[in-house]
């Protein structure tokens, strides 16, 4: 596999053996591009067995492509010392029961998070309302909400907020997003990797996604649940100036760059966030059991407009039907086409009448 190192301006990236994309974030943290969403494998390279630490698991489909850039990068047989979670929603702990069974390896996340890691609860459903673009609008209404259930493989992240697998990091409560959401900090180089606190794309735009163009942006707008929290849990990463920032979707950022784009956001947050939806104003609720109270769903144009848009292409399809019928000059009728005789088949076996 083709590896780089980072410049300060520039975002290099390799191939792994199946062909999925890789960016070289630091030294010992490599980002895996897995369609929309991003992993990442943080350990030296060649760290061998239980000497690196795997951060979020992409979709259920991601599976292979995960295990496949980790023997690359740690060795054949190279079994991580621990599964950190940011945070359980579908695109970030898709292939975790299959990699954990696998490596036979511990699976880590906020005690907030574990009621959707364990089968107690499920998440808030997604808002569409939010706005932004066609990924909000219309695919977020077909993203699952539903907890799974990793039974003992998951536990909590050590109160002291060391991070398993990771030493030299800390864990950051980063709510708002979801209620457990996570970030990992290292203080001595200033990296940061970020799960959906923040994101380094647009997550809400199709079109965005496609190019892939670059910008400190708001956590995903259609899975956020809790405004207000989110808006802190920015501050507190502004706060922290890192270096570079590995983000859940988008491309990592590092320098300048990042820190003005992301005081920016931390700044502006209340611009920024939508201004209407159904936790805009009312945060859904939860505990260490699950979610307590969801606020009601607000008005949603799109099923009226698509109803709408069903019925007029009905009704259009009628009306140029009839039309075509009202063309036809008066009096006119239809030429008179003779039924063909039909023709009796004896019947086998059966005698014909003598006249």
């Amino acid at each position: 596999m083709e590896q780089m190192t980072i410049p300060r301006t520039d975002t290099p990236q390799g191939t792994t053996r199946r062909g999925g994309r890789t960016i070289e974030v630091t030294a010992d943290v490599q980002c895996l591009v897995l369609s929309i969403v991003n992993a990442y494998l943080v350990g030296p390279a060649g760290a061998g067995d239980r000497g690196w630490a795997l951060v979020d698991t992409g979709f259920p489909t991601s599976h292979d492509e995960i295990s496949a850039a980790a023997e690359q990068r740690f060795g054949r047989g190279s079994r991580p010392a621990a599964i950190l979670l940011t945070h359980g929603h579908f695109d970030h702990v898709g292939s975790v029961g299959r990699l954990a069974d696998l490596w036979d390896a511990p699976v880590y996340a906020h005690n907030l998070e574990l009621p959707y890691l364990t089968g107690r609860s499920d998440y808030p459903p997604p808002d569409p309302t939010v706005g932004g673009g066609v990924m909000a609008t219309v695919a977020s209404r077909l993203f699952p909400k539903r907890g799974i259930d990793l039974g003992g493989r998951v536990g909590p992240l050590p109160a002291d907020h060391s991070v398993p697998g990771m030493p030299g990091w800390r864990w950051i409560h980063t709510p708002g997003h979801t209620h457990g959401h996570v970030s990992f900090f290292r203080d001595q180089d200033r990296t940061l990797i970020v799960g959906d606190a923040f994101v380094t794309v647009r997550q809400e735009s199709a079109s965005a996604i496609l190019t892939q163009k670059q910008e400190v942006w708001r956590p995903p707008a259609y899975f956020t649940s809790d405004w207000t929290a989110a808006e802190r849990s920015v501050r507190e990463l502004a706060s922290l100036e890192p270096e570079v920032a590995g983000t859940g979707h988008g491309v990592p950022m590092r320098g300048e760059p990042l820190r003005r784009e992301l005081e920016n956001l931390a700044r502006n947050f209340s611009e920024v966030k939508p201004h209407r939806g159904r936790y805009v104003r009312q945060p859904a609720v939860a505990d260490e059991h699950g979610i307590v109270e969801i606020p009601p769903p607000v008005s949603d144009p799109l099923p009226i407009v698509l109803a709408g848009l069903g019925a007029t292409a009905l009704l259009g399809a009628a009306v140029k039907g009839r039309a075509g019928r009202e063309k036809r000059p008066p009096g006119q009728t239809l030429p008179f086409r003779p039924r063909r005789p039909s023709i009796e088949r004896p019947v086998p076996g059966a005698t014909r009448p003598r006249p």
